[in-house]
């Protein structure tokens, strides 16, 4: 990827020569990510390192240092930070390299992979407190909050669909539901971002993540569901119950009381913890197109928006919601997208 250096870039080029007393460090872009941290590579002395530009006025990169202390004490795999300035924004990374999981996953690989990545949950689970003390809950506010991007961000702002006064009603119960779910569920240290576009392959093919900033204390089935029902890439449900009940039989072990939980409760816990997931995503996604310019994750909102579908319509309970997102939801869509490619077309 082409760097184009500009005041940001050029501070950190600088910044990272002074942490190594050199003049003439040379930076190659990797990534930009869902937020507004940039992250570049660069070599001293033969090893790679990363850099980090977060700007502090948007970025608040503490808890990311925070969390990777705690994840490393707790043997988790992830990026050692070598200089941190948290006024500057800026930080340097150990280097885990460029092998994203998404690539790799397929029919032969899939089952070894996620194997690997939910034996990594139960380090995770346990990463409840860093060295400033308990990480945030993920309360009732904070599970309503995020579901709230759907119908001020997805419905409005991608769909231009202005939800009757009943529909509201209706969304407002939905969402109480689904809220209750992820509280009553056992708590654990969650990841929050646990999917396969934040998890790399390590060169002894173990697994590493990252992108743990937003860490908190929730369901024990949300990383497994933000994994297993990845907006990025889809498998069947048998597949997915296997490794999800496999983990359930893991937990246990830490975990007692999921001994007195049948596999179909648990597994209600982690259908509903999904909806709640992929009804923030939608808004998440439509927010990132039109608050920050990143128009490529509106290619991930029609899987999102299957998986709402799908999995709701195995519990009545959610008939009303379903019938919205089928009969309203999906047709808009499925205009926008179509609109989408006739513009492609033409241009």
């Amino acid at each position: 990827m082409i760097l184009v250096y500009d005041n940001r870039l050029t501070q950190l080029q600088q910044w990272l020569g002074e942490q190594f007393n050199r003049t003439d460090i040379s930076l190659s872009m990797v990534s930009g990510d869902a937020s507004f941290r940039r992250y570049v590579r660069f070599e001293h002395e033969g090893v790679s390192y990363i850099g980090v530009d977060a700007p502090p006025d948007k970025e608040d990169s503490q808890p990311f240092v925070d969390v990777s202390h705690a994840y490393a004490e707790h043997g988790l795999d992830v990026p050692k930070v070598i200089h941190e300035d948290m006024t500057l924004g800026f930080m340097c990374l150990s280097d885990l390299g460029d092998d994203l999981l998404l690539p790799a996953l397929n029919d032969d690989t899939v089952d070894d992979y996620y194997a690997k990545a939910l034996a990594m949950l139960t380090m995770v689970g346990k990463a409840t407190h860093t060295n400033a003390g308990q990480l945030p809950l993920y309360d009732e506010a904070l599970l309503h909050d995020e579901m709230d991007l759907f119908t001020d961000w997805f419905l409005p702002k991608h769909l231009q669909i202005e939800p009757s006064g009943q529909e509201q009603q209706m969304m407002v119960e939905t969402f109480a539901v689904l809220v209750d779910n992820a509280l009553t569920q056992t708590q654990v240290g969650v990841h929050r971002d646990y999917h396969s576009r934040n998890l790399m392959i390590k060169a002894n093919n173990e697994l590493a993540t990252f992108d743990y900033q937003d860490a908190v204390i929730g369901g024990i089935t949300y990383d497994v569901v933000s994994l297993l029902r990845d907006c990025y890439i889809t498998w069947p449900d048998e597949l997915v119950y296997r490794h999800l009940l496999a983990f359930k039989q893991t937990m246990t072990k830490d975990y007692p009381e999921l001994e007195q939980v049948s596999d179909q409760t648990f597994k209600r816990w982690f259908d509903l913890m999904g909806l709640q997931r992929h009804i923030k995503v939608c808004g998440v996604f439509s927010r990132l197109c039109y608050r920050d310019g990143k128009e490529g994750y509106l290619d991930d909102i029609p899987r999102t928006l299957d998986y709402l579908i799908a999995v709701g319509s195995k519990y009545p309970e959610f008939s009303d919601f379903m019938t919205f997102l089928t009969e309203k939801v999906r047709p808009a869509l499925l205009a926008k997208e179509l609109n989408k490619v006739q513009c492609k077309e033409q241009s």
